[in-house]
């Protein structure tokens, strides 16, 4: 199936186990969300964090199926987005990451969010993930 708009492609993720229909904005929203707290120093439990990472899965996701119009406007956004979540953390390989979170089946090279750390480890985040061997 096609979508041919956000919507749709919303109610495909649906249909393939995502909670709810999310629209892009609202994925685009939660990602820069995210990216912000990292930048500041994200320090909610680690369960929240995999949690809030699942965004940038969404988008992930949802890109293939999304119209033509929509990757072009949003790219741009989302890359800006990316590059800066990268400068705020640190790659370790999801060596740190992987102790609390299952994040084998996540392909490296394409869902590369999940193999970093925020480079600044604050609260019960910081403290959960330097347990498990991350350095700021």
């Amino acid at each position: 199936m096609e979508p041919h708009n956000e919507q749709a492609a919303g109610e495909v993720l649906h249909q393939r186990g995502w909670r709810k229909a999310f629209t892009v904005q609202e994925m685009v929203d939660k990602w820069a969300w995210l990216v912000d707290k990292v930048e500041d120093g994200y320090s909610d439990l680690v369960d929240e964090y995999t949690n809030d990472l699942y965004s940038r899965n969404w988008l992930h996701e949802a890109w293939p199926i999304l119209p033509d119009r929509v990757i072009l406007l949003r790219t741009p956004q989302i890359k800006a987005l990316d590059d800066r979540f990268r400068a705020a953390t640190v790659f370790d390989d999801g060596i740190s990451l992987a102790q609390f979170h299952r994040i084998s089946g996540f392909d490296p090279v394409t869902m590369w969010w999940w193999r970093r750390h925020p480079r600044l480890l604050v609260g019960d985040l910081g403290r959960s993930l330097r347990s498990a061997g991350a350095t700021d």
